[in-house]
């Protein structure tokens, strides 16, 4: 009797306790912060925030040529008076004038480097509007430079990198300051003289 007892407490205390007992959760070995991707997947932006390279290579070459020619004559003439006009001499006169210009000109300009960029916004098709700026300070010179696009996902390698020529609505901007960029400035008396010259 007491043995059946002492079982009953037994059982009632493991239930209780079982009851009361933490439950454990499986957890995945791979992080639960893979924003979505693959673990087979590339590396590569796809969302606002995801830093991009450009590589810049930009080659444009332009040229133009104009020819321009005009030109006109005449002459009149006047016969010798008679009768009572024969004192008016016979007379001619002629004139012709001519006009004629040509020019050229070419313009060959070519950019090369790289650039990070982020993704400022993904568009419901999936394109990414990207915009950065590098700037570079060399002997209290500064050189910088600003991008700004849309391209697509697609065209996006695998390390990361797209070539500038994929970019849609690309801005490249250059600008400079500093000692040596104020010396390739004109001065102020020269600017005021080809204002008025």
């Amino acid at each position: 009797m007491k043995r059946a007892k002492a079982m009953g407490i037994a059982l009632a205390l493991t239930a209780g306790l079982a009851l009361y007992a933490p439950v454990a959760s499986a957890q995945s070995l791979w992080s639960t912060n893979s924003m979505g991707r693959s673990i087979f997947a590339d590396r590569k932006a796809t969302q606002v925030g995801d830093i991009l390279t450009i590589v810049i290579s930009e080659s444009t070459t332009t040229s133009a040529s104009k020819s321009m020619q005009n030109g006109k004559s005449g002459s009149t003439s006047l016969s010798a008076g008679v009768g009572i006009f024969d004192f008016l001499k016979a007379a001619s006169a002629s004139g012709t004038d001519s006009f004629k210009a040509s020019g050229s000109a070419s313009d060959t300009n070519t950019v090369s480097g790289r650039v990070t960029v982020t993704v400022t916004d993904v568009q419901p098709n999936g394109n990414m509007t990207i915009e950065g700026t590098q700037s570079i300070w060399q002997n209290r010179d500064e050189h910088k430079i600003t991008f700004r696009g849309v391209c697509r996902m697609d065209d996006v390698t695998a390390d990361n990198t797209i070539a500038s020529t994929k970019i849609a609505d690309a801005t490249v901007r250059f600008d400079g300051k500093g000692p040596l960029n104020a010396k390739q400035r004109q001065g102020i008396l020269t600017q005021i003289f080809n204002i008025l010259f």
